[in-house]
C-alpha cells in the first residue's frame, strides 16, 4: 500500500521514539487492564467482609497502578506526537525539493495551486493519521483482546454479549469506511479547485477591479465553495451517523450486561464485583473499537493524500541537473544555439525549430517579434528553465546541461518577463544575486538600473520592507529592482526578458546608458518590445513563428527585411498618432 511504504520510508530515522511509543502504550494498557480487577477485588472481598485493611492495601495498589497508567499515558502521547510532527516535517521538506527540482513543464503540468495544497493539507492528513496510529495502534488491540480475556475471566457466561457487540461495531467500520473513501478523494480534488481559484483571483484582483468583474468572480469563487462544501455535507453526514450509531451500541450493550449479569448475580452464579469489573472490560473494548474506529476514518483520506504525494515524488523531472562539476564554468559568456529546437507536449507545432546564433561577450544581441513567436523561450533556454528538445545550447562552448545550478547562477543573470520580488527588505532581494555583495555595491547596482532615487526617498532605504510579489511598490520600481538584483551578482551573459516595458522613454534610455558601461564585458541579450530599446544593438535576430527570420543591425534589417520594418514602421506610426 502506497499510505504504508510512504510512512514507513520516513519513519525509519526515529524508530528509537516508535520504541518508547510501543513501551509507554503497552504499560499504560496493562495497567488500564488491571484497575477493573483491583476494583472487583474491593467489592467482593474487601467490601463483603467488612476487611478495612484489605482495603486500604489494595486501593494503595490501585492508586499506584494508576499513577503508572497516566505517567505511562502522557509519555506514550509525548514520544508518539514528536514523531508524527518530526514525520510531517521530513515529508512537507521532501515535497518542496521534488517540487524544487522540477523543470517548468512539470511545474506547469501540475499547477500551482495543487502543488501548495499537496505539500502543507495532504502532508498534514498523513501527518495527523501517523499520530493517531502511534497513539492508538499499541493501546487499541491490546485493550481489546487483553479486555476480552479479562472479561471471560470474570464471567464466562456473558462473554456471548462481547461477541455480539464487537463484531456490529466492525461491521459499522467496514460500512463507514466503504462510503468514505471515494468521498475523501473528491475533497482533495474540491480543495484543490478552490486553492486555484481564490489565488488566481488575489493575484489577479487588480485586473479583477479594473474590468468590474467582481460579480463574476464573486460567482466562480461561490461555485467552488459550494463544491467543496457538498462533499463536506456528505462527508459529515456520515459522521452525524456513526456516533449515534456506536453510542447506540455501547447503551445496548451496558443495558445487556446490568440486565443478565443482574439475573446471574440475583442466582449466586455472579458476585457484584465482577458484574462491575465485567461491565468496565466491555465498555474498555468498546471504547477500543472506538478509538480503532476514528483512526481507521483517517485512513480513506489520508490514502488519497499519501497518493497524491507519492505522484509528486514519483514524478520525473524532464531535465537532468548535475550536482557536481563536472566541467569548469564558462568564464567569457560566448552563448551559441546550434539547430536547437523545442515545443511543449501536447502543442501543435514547435515553439522553436532549427535556431542556430551566436551572442557574443561584449556586444548586445536583440531579439525581437511577434507576440508568442518564441523569444522568451529562447532565452529560458539559455537559463536551463525548459531543455531543448534538439540541438544544443552551450555557453563557451559548455552545453548548459553539464552546468550544476551554481554554476548556472555564476554565469547567467535573468531579468523575467514579470518582475518578481520577495518578502523581505529591498536589500534582501538584491542580495538574492549575491549574498556578500556590500552596501556600497547595492546602491551602485541601484544607480545603474536608476533605482537609487527612490530607494533614497524612502524612510529606511536599503532596509525598507518589501511585500510579497513587491506589490507595495510599482511596476517599473519592480523592474529596475529585478534589474539592479541582476546586476549585483555580476554575471557573465545578461538575458533581459522583455525587462523594460515599465520604464518610461526617458528612464528607459538613461538605463541603457548606465548598462553600456557595467556590462561592457559580458554577453547582453535583450528581449525588447519597443523597437527604440533595441536600436543600438550589435545584432538583431527577427523571430516568426519559431524560426529567426532575419539578423543584423537596425539599419540593415530596415532594409532587408519585411517583418521588421512593418514592427518599426508599426511602432512610428503609433507614436506619430
Amino acid at each position: 500500500m502506497i499510505l504504508t511504504s510512504l510512512i514507513l520510508s520516513h519513519a525509519r530515522p526515529y524508530r528509537s521514539w516508535i520504541v518508547w511509543v510501543f513501551v509507554l502504550q503497552l504499560v499504560s494498557t496493562i495497567a488500564a487492564l488491571y484497575l477493573p480487577s483491583l476494583n472487583a477485588q474491593i467489592i467482593d472481598e474487601g467490601v463483603t467482609r467488612g476487611d478495612t485493611d484489605f482495603i486500604w492495601s489494595t486501593g494503595m495498589t490501585m492508586l499506584i497502578v494508576c499513577l503508572v497508567q497516566v505517567v505511562t499515558a502522557i509519555g506514550g502521547v509525548y514520544f508518539g506526537a514528536r514523531t508524527a510532527m518530526a514525520i510531517g516535517r521530513d515529508l512537507r521538506r521532501e515535497v518542496y525539493r521534488k517540487v524544487d527540482s522540477l523543470s517548468a513543464l512539470e511545474l506547469g503540468g501540475f499547477g500551482t495551486a495543487t502543488l501548495i495544497t499537496r505539500g502543507t493539507n495532504d502532508v498534514q492528513q498523513v501527518q495527523m493519521l501517523v499520530l493517531m496510529t502511534l497513539n492508538f495502534m499499541v493501546s487499541t488491540p491490546i485493550m481489546c483482546v487483553g479486555g476480552i480475556i479479562m472479561a471471560l475471566r470474570e464471567d464466562a457466561g456473558l462473554s456471548w454479549l462481547v461477541w455480539v457487540s464487537v463484531p456490529v461495531l466492525f461491521l459499522i467500520v467496514g460500512v463507514l469506511v466503504f462510503l468514505l473513501l471515494p468521498l475523501f478523494r473528491l475533497m482533495q480534488d474540491r480543495l484543490d479547485g478552490i486553492n486555484s481559484v481564490l489565488r488566481e483571483q488575489i493575484v489577479g484582483i487588480r485586473v479583477v477591479r479594473a474590468f468590474v468583474r467582481e460579480p463574476f468572480e464573486s460567482e466562480r469563487y461561490r461555485t467552488a465553495n459550494e463544491s467543496i462544501t457538498a462533499v463536506s455535507v456528505k462527508v459529515g453526514n456520515i459522521f452525524v451517523l456513526m456516533f449515534p450509531v456506536i453510542t447506540m451500541v455501547l447503551h445496548l450493550a451496558t443495558a445487556a450486561v446490568l440486565w443478565f449479569g443482574g439475573h446471574r448475580v440475583d442466582a449466586g452464579d455472579m458476585q457484584i464485583g465482577s458484574l462491575t469489573a465485567f461491565l468496565q472490560y466491555l465498555l474498555q473494548i468498546l471504547m477500543a473499537v472506538m478509538m480503532g474506529v476514528f483512526m481507521v476514518m483517517m485512513i480513506p483520506r489520508a490514502v488519497v493524500c499519501a497518493e497524491r504525494i507519492t505522484e509528486v515524488f514519483n514524478t520525473v523531472s524532464s531535465q537532468t541537473i548535475a550536482k557536481d562539476a563536472q566541467v569548469a564554468a564558462p568564464t567569457t559568456g560566448l552563448v551559441e544555439f546550434s539547430g536547437v529546437s523545442f515545443g511543449f507536449p501536447g502543442a501543435e507545432r514547435p515553439v522553436l525549430d532549427n535556431v542556430s546564433f551566436i551572442a557574443e561577450p561584449g556586444k548586445t544581441t536583440a531579439i525581437v517579434g511577434s507576440t508568442g513567436a518564441g523569444k522568451s523561450t529562447l532565452v529560458n533556454l539559455i537559463a536551463r528553465l525548459y531543455d531543448a528538445q534538439q540541438g544544443a545550447v552551450t555557453i563557451d562552448g559548455v552545453p548548459v546541461s553539464t552546468l550544476t545550478r551554481g554554476q548556472l547562477a555564476q554565469v547567467i543573470g535573468l531579468i523575467p518577463q514579470k518582475p518578481y520580488l520577495f518578502s523581505g527588505t529591498i536589500g534582501s532581494n538584491l542580495r538574492f544575486g549575491r549574498a556578500d555583495a556590500t552596501d556600497a555595491e547595492l546602491w551602485e547596482a541601484l544607480r545603474i538600473a536608476q533605482g537609487d532615487d527612490f530607494v533614497r526617498a524612502m524612510p529606511l532605504g536599503l532596509d525598507e520592507h518589501i511585500a510579497q510579489g513587491g506589490t507595495n511598490v510599482s511596476g517599473g520600481q519592480r523592474q529596475r529592482l529585478c534589474i539592479a538584483r541582476a546586476l549585483v551578482a555580476q554575471p557573465r551573459v545578461y538575458l533581459f526578458d522583455d525587462s523594460f516595458s515599465a520604464l518610461d522613454v526617458a528612464t528607459d534610455a538613461r538605463l541603457r546608458a548606465a548598462l553600456g558601461d557595467a556590462t561592457k564585458d559580458a554577453t547582453v541579450i535583450i528581449v525588447a518590445q519597443r523597437v527604440s530599446t533595441i536600436t543600438e544593438a550589435d545584432q538583431i535576430l527577427v523571430v516568426d513563428n519559431g524560426v529567426i527570420t532575419g539578423r543584423g543591425t537596425h539599419e540593415e534589417l530596415l532594409e532587408g527585411n519585411a517583418t521588421y520594418r512593418e514592427i518599426v514602421e508599426s511602432q512610428l506610426s503609433v507614436e506619430v498618432a
